[in-house]
């Protein structure tokens, strides 16, 4: 018996959504086939097809209006149409899709792309995390367009006029600090909530950030929540929405109330009041007090914290322990305070660090280098300056005894030095396109080569000479000689 599997979905996902699910279900068996439909509705993806589903299957229906991700389906005959067509004519899709080519097939051959093996290892570390990491990290990767575009802006707004007092520099400002970078704490809210809930999240996790950015609405004089609070927003909008959807049945045909009036109403509420009432006040009082702390924090004290972050930063490139790092700044750094942004300025040196140091590495020795990996040190060279850490990985998952010490030396002492030297960074990531907001940016830049040629120099002496044969983490073999 053929196997198919097929997702439906429409713009507004109340009717035809489940009208076309209907329709390929009744059809299948009259055919001889079997067959699972996902429905991607207004109240998020149902009955989702798993990664065995999809392995079993021997053709895939996409009947959609909508865009729908179809990356877990390479290597399937894969057909796209309109939910009318499912709804009219279910026969003929059956029939086409097991027809069709191998969907991703030239692709899956090409696998040689250094960044694509960092985006596979990406996806494999992220599979292998815990359901709370993957939220979390779902709700950053939304917030970053905004943080690294507001950066530019105000960067660009001061270019124009340092002192902010011409018209165009008042506009620019107003693009990036007062709209993108107002704007990013309630996206990764709600991000956070849409990971945990789907589609329903979304409006209670950007209602519960925006109002933990708020610290007026809950009565605290001094901090608003920040990034602390938006974060558990995301997670307390994703879970009480999630609690809903579940507890809440309706007759089939009163489901399509469900997502766009019964569960926005309840749950933008609920997480509202919870957040005015009960949790802004003291996110706030928290915020504050890890702020007091580090005020009086003396300069012994604030290089061990930088040698720590560094280290923490370059550990996993981008995993837990990194996110840990991380996050603690971003937290900090909603309070608006010169500690803070010096943590943050740190974090983000260390970051940049492991990358740009294996790329130099891989132009003064290349002898310690496969052919693949000097070719990957150009790529890293740019995915460092743009703050992105895990352009490391590849060289680490090759060699990780050498390589992994090498770049949390580089990146402690980048910390280090950073906090020593009191650079302060407002933007919580952007790599070198936000460098005209740092604070001593000459200085930043000398943290950031001195902690980038430690590692260099440390994976150089550690590293042995290779023979030109791929290494095992790029291709098929490896072989070293002392």
């Amino acid at each position: 018996m053929k196997r198919i599997v097929a997702i439906t979905a429409c713009p507004t996902g109340i009717a035809h959504t489940y009208m076309a699910e209907e329709s390929l279900k009744k059809t299948a068996p009259v055919l001889g086939y079997e067959i699972k439909v996902e429905t991607q509705g207004a109240a998020g993806a149902e009955n989702v097809l798993t990664d065995e589903d999809i392995r079993n299957a021997d053709a895939v229906i996409i009947a959609a209006d909508t865009k729908v991700d179809l990356n877990r389906f390479r290597g399937k005959r894969l057909l796209e149409t309109s939910v009318t067509s499912a709804i009219k004519s279910p026969q003929e899709l059956f029939t086409a899709a097991l027809e069709q080519p191998i969907f991703g097939q030239t692709e899956l051959s090409r696998s040689t792309d250094y960044l694509e093996k960092i985006q596979q290892q990406k996806a494999q570390k992220k599979a292998q995390m815990p359901a709370g990491y993957r939220h979390l990290m779902n709700g950053v990767s939304n917030m970053l367009p905004l943080v690294v575009a507001g950066g530019i802006f105000i960067a660009l707004s001061f270019a124009v006029d340092i002192n902010g007092n011409s018209e165009f520099s008042k506009v620019l400002m107003n693009i990036g600090g007062n709209s993108a970078f107002v704007l990013f704490v309630p996206i990764l809210a709600a991000f956070i909530a849409m990971s945990i809930a789907d589609r329903p999240g979304f409006a209670p996790g950007l209602v519960g950030g925006w109002i933990g950015t708020q610290g007026a609405m809950y009565g605290s004089p001094h901090a608003s929540a920040g990034y602390l609070g938006g974060i558990i927003a995301g997670f307390l909008a994703g879970y009480i929405t999630k609690w809903l959807k579940q507890w809440i049945k309706l007759p089939r045909s009163l489901e399509g109330i469900k997502p766009v009036l019964i569960l926005p109403v309840l749950s933008v509420g609920i997480v509202g009041l919870l957040m005015i009432y009960v949790l802004g006040r003291p996110i706030a009082d928290l915020m504050m007090w890890m702020t007091n702390g580090l005020s009086s924090m003396g300069a012994s004290a604030s290089i061990g914290l930088g040698l720590l972050l560094g280290a923490m930063m370059a550990f996993d490139m981008g995993g837990p322990v990194n996110k840990v790092a991380y996050f603690f700044a971003v937290g900090l750094l909603g309070t608006h305070t010169h500690e803070s942004e010096v943590i943050m300025a740190a974090v983000m040196g260390a970051g940049m660090t492991p990358p740009l140091g294996l790329a130099l590495a891989t132009f003064l020795r290349k002898r310690k280098f496969y052919r693949e990996e000097r070719d990957a040190g150009k790529a890293a060279l740019v995915l460092g300056m743009c703050f992105i850490t895990e352009g490391a990985i590849p060289f680490a998952a090759n060699d990780p005894f050498r390589v992994i010490p090498s770049l949390m030396a580089g990146s402690a002492v980048s910390g280090a030095l950073t906090m020593w030297f009191q650079v302060t960074s407002p933007a919580p990531h952007g790599g070198i396109f936000v460098f005209p907001l740092i604070g001593n940016v000459g200085l930043y830049t000398l943290s950031i080569v001195v902690g980038a040629g430690i590692t260099a120099l440390a994976v150089i002496l550690l590293k042995r000479n290779v023979e030109e044969e791929e290494p095992v983490g790029m291709g098929t073999t490896q072989v070293a000689r002392a």
